[in-house]
């Protein structure tokens, strides 16, 4: 075993609903931890993974061709500008696998999605983590900290776990002063519910700059965690480079179909989208009833900071049957993060949350 190993926290899921239910005895467990999508999957998709479970016998197709040319109509590139992983967390192995090693180091913020960290240290790599500023990338700290050594630089856009984003002409100043070498990994896993004026379309620069790379993935809005599945978009040669890492038959058949339908299902989508920024409204409201510093979220989660130890907040939620995130803040230990639910989903958890801050009052 690497020696790094010894000294790496494994990445912690959000605790499994059918554990609360057993330890609470409860029949209903919401969780709302682990940012999926309340309202289930597309019905479409639904349909097309019902179909492909005829040929499980078979190898999926290891070039992903079908669902490559309907993304490469989509994001209007060319289909050699993919690559397909299982969910975006072996995206990222992939990436710290074929750049970093002993020696190099990694930019990212410090409070970011755990996985960028995970995997670097894995690699040998030197950490290079940059506070964020009022929950949002500090672009400027994160290329001072870059050096001949720098590997890879990490954008969460919008932001793991505060929701904040990157905003396009911020981007674009970032990118045209990143050296060359470096490769910078925009990670967009929850680019469609980013309805800012100045969220930039990445995707449109990945020609400019043969050093950039988008990810995305189909775990949020199109309801697909389950079946893990990502993929990034980026300069041809970028990506024939980072082939021969990727597993084959990495993304699999059901998987491939329903991501297919899933893209058509604009109505599912659409509806997604609308019913999470209703929510986010109905937490806002909340957090200022009761005096709560929040982050305004672009994504599907939002994350607050209460006037307790987050882990206290945790636990008083449990048997009321609801599962939510906290630690996903170093350095603010009274934040909890939580995941928009239906809009019944939220009025629950919201009712509970007054009940425990009116306790202490």
């Amino acid at each position: 075993m690497k020696k790094q190993l010894k000294t790496i926290n494994p990445y912690q899921p959000g605790k499994p609903i059918e554990e609360v239910k057993a330890e609470y005895g409860l029949n209903e467990v919401i969780k709302l931890a682990s940012n999926e999508n309340p309202f289930g999957s597309s019905p479409k998709a639904i349909e097309a993974m019902k179909e492909a479970i005829h040929d499980m016998a078979v190898y999926p197709d290891g070039h992903a061709t079908a669902l490559r040319q309907a993304l490469a109509q989509k994001h209007h590139v060319s289909e050699e500008q993919f690559v397909f992983s299982n969910g975006l967390d072996e995206l990222v192995h992939m990436l710290s696998h074929s750049i970093l090693e002993p020696g190099m180091n990694t930019v990212l913020a410090d409070i970011t999605f755990s996985s960028y960290k995970i995997s670097a240290l894995i690699e040998g790599a030197e950490l290079r983590e940059v506070p964020l500023v009022d929950g949002r990338h500090d672009l400027p700290g994160m290329l001072d900290r870059m050096d001949e050594h720098t590997g890879i630089v990490w954008l969460c856009n919008p932001n793991n776990p505060t929701g904040e984003i990157i905003k396009k002409h911020e981007l674009e100043d970032f990118l045209e002063k990143v050296p060359e070498h470096v490769l910078v990994v925009a990670d967009e896993a929850y680019h469609e519910y980013a309805d800012h004026p100045e969220y930039p379309r990445t995707v449109d620069y990945v020609e400019r700059y043969p050093n950039l790379i988008v990810m995305r993935t189909f775990s949020k809005v199109y309801g697909l965690a389950g079946l893990r599945i990502g993929y990034g978009i980026a300069n041809a040669q970028l990506i024939r480079d980072l082939e021969p890492v990727r597993q084959p038959f990495n993304a699999s058949r059901i998987a491939q179909k329903a991501a297919i339908k899933a893209l058509d299902d604009h109505e599912f989508i659409n509806y997604s989208i609308e019913q999470t920024h209703q929510g986010l409204e109905q937490y806002y409201a909340f957090c200022e009833a009761y005096g709560l510093k929040y982050f305004k979220s672009y994504a599907n989660f939002i994350l607050i900071e209460f006037d307790r130890p987050g882990e206290e907040i945790f636990n008083a939620l449990l048997p009321k049957g609801f599962i939510v995130r906290v630690g996903v803040a170093p350095g603010m230990p009274n934040t909890v993060r939580i995941t928009i639910g239906s809009k019944e989903q939220n009025a629950a958890i919201i009712e509970c949350l007054k009940g425990i801050l009116n306790e202490k009052k």
